[in-house]
């Protein structure tokens, strides 16, 4: 006989996942740490085998753990998609919508899409999830830990079992302290970047690629900080440590601060995308999709 698992106890399963531990899962979900416990002891027990390492304090993932995320994603999903649909009848007046969302389209177009659909969907709530990249932010929808994702790549995107909606292009730029070595209106050309001191993103990123490109067109690049932390590069471009590339989803925000934001040439661009998967949305996020798709 297959064993009946409560739904509760695989959110909180997920919640020691996604968290890293017992402690921020409980503090995360408003549960006593002992309840929490008790309820991944007991599913384990119904399952018949343990979920973890116990490491110390520490909870890592066994196989039989690893094995159960995507399934358990799937059911605590639907279960979430019935609520909203049976909320949704009420005009969707309630619910929530889940984005994973790259570090650069999270300051646009996010905050633009957000305004427009909290403005149509007062009572709706949007939760925000980081991914690191374009492949982060696809591997979080497929497997179930949010509904949508926004992300950016060098070419339209393309991946099995996800359904993706364009949002147009960015612009690359380049980003400068205010007294830096090109003056304003200059349109900066490729070999005009040798010998200067730049700040990167990961590898991976969309940024990172096209400075790697650069250079190996034979320009002479000196990155001085490679950060995983997108917010922080804007004040060490403002501190006078280097110049980044960066897409033109920053640049009203770096031109209010006091960088000054420069056109590349040639030009090199990212597709902005949302992408789902085909079926099973909820009311929310349908919702957030007929908002946010281009007429």
């Amino acid at each position: 006989m297959l064993p009946i698992v409560d739904a509760r106890q695989l959110e909180y399963f997920l919640a020691v996942v996604d968290h890293g531990g017992m402690s921020r899962a409980a503090a995360a979900l408003y549960v006593a740490q002992p309840s929490l416990s008790q309820a991944l002891r007991t599913l384990e027990r119904d399952l018949g085998q343990p979920l973890f390492h116990r490491i110390g304090r520490r909870l890592v993932l066994n196989d039989a753990g690893r094995a159960l995320v995507g399934p358990a994603r799937q059911v605590v999903r639907g279960l979430a998609t019935a609520r909203s649909s049976v909320d949704s009848v009420a005009g969707l007046a309630v619910g929530r919508v889940e984005i994973a969302a790259t570090p650069s389209q999270a300051v646009e177009p996010l905050a633009s899409l957000i305004k427009a659909f909290t403005a149509v969907h007062p009572g709706i709530s949007v939760a925000i999830r980081a991914a690191f990249t374009a492949q982060n932010a696809m591997d979080l929808v497929r497997g179930g830990a949010v509904e949508i994702g926004l992300l950016a790549s060098s070419e339209e995107p393309r991946a099995a079992g996800l359904r993706f909606t364009s949002l147009g292009r960015q612009r690359f730029v380049l980003v400068t302290p205010p007294d830096g070595p090109f003056p304003p209106g200059h349109v900066v050309r490729h070999a005009e970047l040798a010998g200067q001191r730049l700040i990167v993103g990961q590898t991976g990123s969309g940024m990172r690629r096209l400075v790697d490109r650069i250079r190996d067109g034979g320009v002479d690049l000196a990155a001085v900080v490679e950060t995983e932390h997108r917010e922080a590069i804007l004040p060490l471009v403002l501190g006078g440590v280097g110049m980044a590339v960066l897409a033109d989803s920053w640049a009203g925000l770096a031109e209010r601060s006091g960088a000054l934001v420069l056109a590349l040439e040639p030009a090199a661009h990212l597709h902005i995308s949302l992408a789902t998967r085909p079926d099973g949305l909820s009311p929310a996020a349908n919702a957030f999709l007929t908002t946010a798709s281009p007429a």
